[in-house]
C-alpha cells in the first residue's frame, strides 16, 4: 500500500510562517492558512490559502499578505491607535489607512523584498476591486487614496498601476490641502504617537476636523497642569522637610510612624471637607449649567426608535473577499452546469428585454436647427437657392440611459438550493443584458455572519443581557457586483451564493436601507432598486428578546422611507411569499422558475415609453 504524498505547499507555508514570526517579533504567533478574510486576532495571523498547485499569484498574495500584517504587529500599538482615532466615519478610516501604510512602509524601507511582496497584494487587491478602471475621483475611496499616498512619499517606491490610479485621483486635492502637513511624514513616521496627530491634522485639512472628537493630548495636559497647581498650592513637603523626615525615621522609627499615621488622618480630614465643599457647591449652582453631550446618531434613519444592541461586528464586505479566485472559479462553474437546463430560456427572454430597450434607442432628431451637425439632407435646397440659411440637427437623449439598476439579493438560509441557484443566473443574464443597453447594475446581497446571534448575543450575554436589546446578530451585506465594475469582472463573483454555509438569517430592513443609501449617492438620474426574497425578515436571536414584529415593522418603516422621498423606484419580486402587503410595486411568484420572467418583465415595464403601460406593469400582481 502506498503512502499518500504530501502536500507540496506545507514547506512553503512552514517557512512563511517562520519569516512571519521573526518579523512580527512575536515567536509564539500562531499562523493559519485559510479562505477565510485574513488577519490579525489576538491569538495569532490568519492567511491567504495556498492550494497545492501553489501559483505565482497565491504564493505572492500569501507573501505581501504575512508581511503587511507582521509589520502592524511589530509596529503598531492597538492601545495608541485607539487614544488617538476619531469617533467620525470617513475621519476614522483615513486614520486607519494612514496607519497602516505606516507599519508597511517602515518595513519597506528597510527591506526591499518585502516592498515588493507588500506591492504585488496591493495590486491584486487594487485590481480585484476595479480601481483600474475608475476614472471620476468621486468613484474612488478618500481613504484608500489617502493611503497610498502615505506610503507612496514614505516609501518614494511606485504604486502598482491600479493603487496608482485612485492616489493620483486624489492626490492634487490631498497635496493642495494638507501638503505642508505631509512635508514632516519622514520626522514622525517611526513614532506612532507623533504620527498619529500628524494624520489627526491631515484630517482637519482635508475638511473633516469637525469628525475628530476631543483632541486626546488635552487630557494629558490638564493632568500635568493640574498636577502642578496642587504643588504651588501644597509647597508644605520642600526637600528640606523630606530630609529632616528621612533622619528623625533613621533615629525613631516609632515616632516616625505615629507622625506619618496623624499626617494621613489630617488628609482625610481635609479631603473630606473638600468633599463637602464640593456638595454645597454643587446645591448652589451659579450661571447656567453645562451642555449635556448630544445624543448618539439613529441607527435607522426610517425609524429613530430602532435600536441595535452593537455594529462592532457587522460587515460590508466584497464578494471576492469571501473566497480566493481559485474558489470563485469553481463555485461559478458549479452554478452553470446547475443550470444549464434554465439557461436557454432566460437567455431569450434576457435578449427580449435587450429587443425592447434598443427599440427605445432609436435616433431621433431635433431638425431645422441653428447649431449642432449640419444635416446633408437638406442642402439641396441650398443648392438651389443660396439664399437659403444653412439647416443644423441634433440627437435626442434617450430618456433610460442615465440609469442604475440595483438587484438586492435575499441571501438567507432558505433560499437554499434551487431558488439561490435561479436568482444568481438571471442577476448574472440581467446585469450583462442591461451593460450592453449602456444601463448601470449593481448587485447586492444580504444574510447574517453568523446563526444564534454571533458574537453581538455573546457580548449582550457577557454584559448580563440587557433587556430589549434591539437586533442582536452580526449583519453581512455583501456586494457582488459593483455599479461601476463591468460585468467580465465580477461575473465570477455570484458563484459565492453556492457556497457552503454562506446563507444563514436575513434582516431585510437594514439591508433595504443600506442598498437605498448606495444607490441614492450615485449620479445617475434614475435609480431603480429591485429586491428578490422569499420570506419575511426572520433572525431568531433578535427575535427571541425583542417584540414578535420587530423586524417586520423596520421593514415597513423603510419601505414607507422610501416611496416617501422617491429619490428611488422599489419594486420587489417575492418566491413563493405575499411581498405585496410589504411593497406598493412587488409581484409573487409560486415557483422559482418563474422568476426570469418576472425579473424581466418589471425592468421592461419600467423602460417603457408609454406612461400607460409603465402603469400596468408595475401593478402588483401574482403570476402563475
Amino acid at each position: 500500500m502506498t503512502k499518500p504524498a504530501d502536500n507540496p505547499a506545507d514547506p512553503f507555508k512552514k517557512a512563511l510562517a517562520d519569516a512571519t514570526r521573526t518579523m512580527a517579533d512575536d515567536p509564539e504567533l500562531a499562523v493559519t492558512y485559510s479562505v477565510d478574510p485574513s488577519g490579525l486576532t489576538k491569538e495569532g495571523m490568519r492567511l491567504p490559502q495556498v492550494s497545492r498547485r501553489m501559483t505565482r499569484d497565491e504564493v505572492l498574495m500569501a507573501r505581501g499578505t504575512a508581511d503587511a500584517l507582521a509589520l502592524r504587529r511589530k509596529h503598531h500599538d492597538e492601545g495608541l491607535a485607539a487614544k488617538y482615532a476619531p469617533p467620525g466615519g470617513l475621519a476614522r478610516e483615513i486614520y486607519e489607512a494612514m496607519e497602516t501604510a505606516r507599519a508597511e512602509a517602515l518595513g519597506a524601507r528597510a527591506m526591499p523584498g518585502t516592498a515588493v511582496n507588500i506591492a504585488h497584494k496591493l495590486g491584486q487587491e487594487a485590481e480585484r476591486k476595479g480601481y483600474g478602471q475608475i476614472t471620476n475621483p468621486a468613484d474612488a475611496p478618500l481613504p484608500v487614496a489617502a493611503g497610498y499616498l502615505v506610503r507612496h512619499l514614505a516609501t518614494c517606491q511606485p504604486l502598482p498601476r491600479a493603487a496608482e490610479n485612485v492616489m493620483n485621483l486624489w492626490r492634487g486635492f490631498i497635496e493642495e490641502q494638507a501638503g505642508p502637513t505631509l512635508s514632516h511624514l519622514d520626522e514622525v513616521l517611526a513614532d506612532q504617537a507623533s504620527f498619529a496627530r500628524l494624520a489627526r491634522k491631515v484630517i482637519a485639512d482635508l475638511g473633516y476636523g469637525d469628525q475628530l472628537g476631543d483632541d486626546p493630548d488635552a487630557d494629558d495636559e490638564d493632568q500635568d497642569a493640574e498636577d502642578q497647581a496642587q504643588e504651588e498650592e501644597n509647597p508644605d513637603s520642600t526637600g528640606e522637610d523630606q530630609a529632616e523626615e528621612q533622619e528623625e525615621a533613621e533615629a525613631d522609627p516609632e515616632r516616625s510612624q505615629d507622625k506619618s499615621q496623624d499626617q494621613s488622618q489630617a488628609q482625610v480630614s481635609m479631603d473630606d471637607a473638600a468633599d463637602m465643599d464640593e456638595a454645597e457647591e454643587t446645591e448652589l449652582p451659579e450661571g447656567e449649567a453645562p451642555l449635556e453631550p448630544p445624543p448618539p446618531a439613529p441607527h435607522s434613519d426610517a425609524d429613530p426608535n430602532y435600536t441595535v444592541y452593537t455594529t462592532e461586528f457587522d460587515e460590508e464586505i466584497h464578494a471576492e473577499d469571501l473566497a480566493e479566485p481559485a474558489e470563485l472559479e469553481r463555485l461559478r462553474a458549479y452554478l452553470d452546469q446547475q443550470l444549464e437546463p434554465l439557461k436557454g430560456a432566460v437567455s431569450r427572454l434576457a435578449n427580449k428585454l435587450q429587443r425592447r430597450l434598443q427599440a427605445q434607442q432609436n435616433r431621433s432628431w431635433l431638425f431645422d436647427l441653428e447649431e449642432g451637425t449640419l444635416d446633408a439632407g437638406r442642402l439641396a435646397r441650398v443648392v438651389a437657392n443660396p439664399t437659403t440659411p444653412l439647416s443644423f440637427k441634433q440627437e435626442k437623449d434617450t430618456e433610460f440611459r442615465d440609469t442604475c439598476v440595483t438587484l438586492l439579493l435575499d441571501n438567507s438560509g432558505s433560499m437554499r438550493g434551487r431558488p439561490i441557484s435561479i436568482a444568481a443566473i438571471c442577476a448574472d443574464v440581467l446585469a450583462r443584458t442591461l451593460e450592453r443597453c449602456s444601463v448601470k447594475v449593481e448587485i447586492l446581497g444580504f444574510t447574517t455572519r453568523a446563526w444564534k446571534g454571533g458574537q453581538s448575543r455573546e457580548k449582550w450575554l457577557a454584559s448580563g443581557r440587557p433587556q430589549q436589546p434591539g437586533r442582536l446578530n452580526d449583519l453581512r451585506h455583501i456586494v457582488y457586483k459593483g455599479a461601476d465594475a463591468p460585468w467580465r469582472r465580477a461575473r465570477p463573483n455570484l458563484g459565492l451564493m453556492m457556497k457552503e454555509g454562506l446563507l444563514k438569517e436575513n434582516i431585510d430592513g437594514e439591508a433595504l436601507e443600506w442598498a437605498h443609501r448606495r444607490l441614492s449617492h450615485r449620479p445617475e438620474a434614475r435609480k431603480i432598486l429591485m429586491v428578490i426574497s422569499d420570506g419575511a425578515p426572520v433572525d431568531d436571536s433578535t427575535l427571541s428578546v425583542n417584540a414578535a414584529s420587530f423586524l417586520e415593522k423596520h421593514l415597513r418603516d423603510v419601505i414607507a422611507m422610501v416611496e416617501r422621498k422617491k429619490q428611488v423606484e422599489l419594486i420587489a419580486i417575492g418566491i413563493g411569499h405575499d411581498v405585496t402587503r410589504y411593497y406598493q410595486r412587488a409581484v409573487t411568484i409560486t415557483d422559482v422558475e418563474q422568476l426570469a420572467g418576472a425579473m424581466t418583465e418589471q425592468l421592461a415595464s419600467l423602460f417603457e415609453s408609454d406612461p400607460r403601460k409603465r402603469a400596468r406593469g408595475l401593478l402588483g400582481r401574482k403570476l402563475g
